[in-house]
């Protein structure tokens, strides 16, 4: 069944070049927190949270033994009052250093402020990667990106999926809980060929 999900994934990517750019993607932000080591901040738009890719990559952590995966959710509208993981609000991007890597996932033009922290954020010394638009000023300003542009047969939401996979692709698979790429694509494909969950 493994071997019928991945090949209804491969169909949808078949012609593309997803596969290969998300893994260039994910192998530059996987070199940069393991290079690095100082540690990797996930933010979204003030309207769209990277929540999924957040638990995904904290799943791929522990499945590829890369404790530096883990991120720190930025969330625009954090307060004091939230749990621990949930309540880093945007000051933590003020606060951000040379070593440290900044994920951004836009799924559209990124607003001036966030635009502003970021460009903060670099000149700082942070690595910036950007999971969005192709282009505008978050693509240029970023050290690398992989564009999602609209209109395409994935969605930005199962291109991290993608990502977060590929993230955690180990030559040297964690004896806890080996997994292959293709086992990822399996478990992606699930989720895309899964029904959607009825409304009540």
């Amino acid at each position: 069944m493994d071997a019928v999900r991945v090949a209804l994934l491969r169909e949808v990517l078949a012609g593309t070049e997803w596969l290969g750019a998300t893994r260039r993607f994910a192998g530059a932000l996987r070199g940069s927190v393991v290079a690095h080591g100082g540690g990797l901040l996930l933010v979204g738009t003030a309207d769209y949270e990277p929540w999924h890719l957040a638990a995904h990559l904290v799943d791929e952590a522990a499945w590829s033994g890369t404790p530096e995966l883990v991120p720190t959710l930025v969330r625009h509208d954090a307060r004091a009052s939230d749990p621990a993981h949930l309540a880093v609000g945007p000051g933590r991007l003020a606060a951000a250093r040379r070593g440290e890597t900044l994920l951004v996932v836009s799924p559209e033009a990124t607003e001036a402020r966030l635009l502003e922290r970021v460009h903060d954020a670099r000149r700082a010394g942070v690595t910036v990667l950007a999971l969005g638009p192709g282009e505008g000023e978050l693509a240029a300003m970023a050290h690398d990106s992989l564009p999602v542009p609209e209109g395409t047969d994935l969605d930005l939401d199962t291109v991290q999926h993608l990502v977060s996979a590929a993230a955690g692709e180990n030559s040297v698979p964690s004896p806890r809980a080996p997994r292959r790429f293709r086992d990822r694509l399996s478990a992606l494909a699930d989720h895309l060929t899964a029904p959607p969950p009825p409304r009540w």
